[in-house]
């Protein structure tokens, strides 16, 4: 699970701008689109982004492991 494809995923279908989406997790533009290309992230920001957001990706990561058993 690339999480950065992820989160973009979720924003565009949310139709919430990255610049709305920088703001909200108190970082620059440029930095919200290198999130958009990792393909891990810190648990710390992965919650505050998963709190701005709305959604779960803690769950999505938990069900593709099970899934991948």
């Amino acid at each position: 699970m690339h999480i950065g494809n992820c989160i973009r995923q979720n924003l565009r279908e949310s139709g919430r701008t990255v610049t709305w989406f920088a703001r909200q997790i108190c970082c620059t533009r440029t930095n919200a689109y290198k999130i958009f290309r990792k393909e891990s992230i810190n648990t710390d920001m992965l919650e505050r982004i998963c709190r701005v957001l709305g959604h779960n990706f803690f769950e999505d990561i938990s069900n593709e492991l099970n899934s991948a058993k």
